[in-house]
């Protein structure tokens, strides 16, 4: 099968490029730096035509009230592009619970792009993942002050990039779900809890105070952004700390 990752340079793009070609596909990473730009269509048509699969892991370079034109634009684009080249299945990246925290304007970004790919005319498939365990050390530095880690006692359920990269190669080389599959980590910690993990482990002095008014994830109620009964990745935090 011939696959188009669109963001196939990223961090997971780049290993789902990997892992499907080895699995004797052939998978193109697009992106930018390709000359592929998913917000004013250059190189899309050319990017996408002839392949079976679209593999769509760009993301908006903002968090906030930008986010959701991003995603308008670079949808209506790339299934513009994708359905010329005779595209028979579209797949995207999206988060575990994203609908479920409309006060954040990335989720709701994201979820506003899930309902684009859901209502368009290409066989479709959503893999939503909880949060990435590379993006830890970002979350941290977000509310450090000095020696102190403001944190929110936030359920997390941090799952591996590479497990990700699994995820996201599988369901594109399958039959589309037309729907969404739910994937995490094998654990759920406390985001305050995460941090003082981390941070022991690591060697790290600063000290994590809870905060529940601390950072992005102080937007989240309850504990949306975890699935236990998801497809659960088998990488343990302790483990990829390691």
């Amino acid at each position: 099968m011939k696959f188009a990752v669109i963001g196939g340079t990223g961090l997971i793009g780049s290993q789902v490029v990997k892992k499907l070609n080895a699995a004797g596909h052939e998978a193109v990473p697009h992106s930018q730096s390709t000359g592929v730009d998913v917000i004013s269509g250059q190189g899309l048509d050319e990017a996408v035509a002839g392949a079976d699969v679209v593999v769509n892991l760009t993301n908006s370079p903002t968090f906030d009230e930008a986010s959701p034109a991003f995603f308008q634009a670079s949808m209506d684009n790339l299934l513009a592009a994708a359905g010329k080249g005779g595209a028979g299945h579209f797949v995207i990246l999206s988060i575990v619970g994203t609908d479920r925290v409309p006060e954040l304007d990335y989720y709701r970004a994201k979820t506003l792009q899930e309902n684009i790919l859901a209502a368009g005319p290409i066989p479709y498939s959503i893999v939503r993942a909880t949060q990435f365990m590379e993006f830890i050390d970002a979350v941290l530095s977000w509310t450090t002050d000095g020696d102190t880690v403001r944190l929110p006692a936030t359920p997390i359920q941090p799952i591996a990039a590479g497990d990700v990269a699994d995820a996201v190669a599988e369901v594109a080389a399958g039959a589309p779900l037309n729907g969404i599959r739910n994937i995490g980590g094998p654990e759920v910690f406390d985001l305050d809890e995460l941090g003082r993990i981390t941070l022991s482990r690591k060697g790290d002095d600063r000290t994590v105070v809870t905060d529940p008014t601390a950072g992005m994830f102080a937007a989240v109620k309850g504990d949306v952004l975890t699935d236990m009964t998801a497809h659960l990745a088998p990488t343990h935090y302790a483990d990829w700390l390691s």
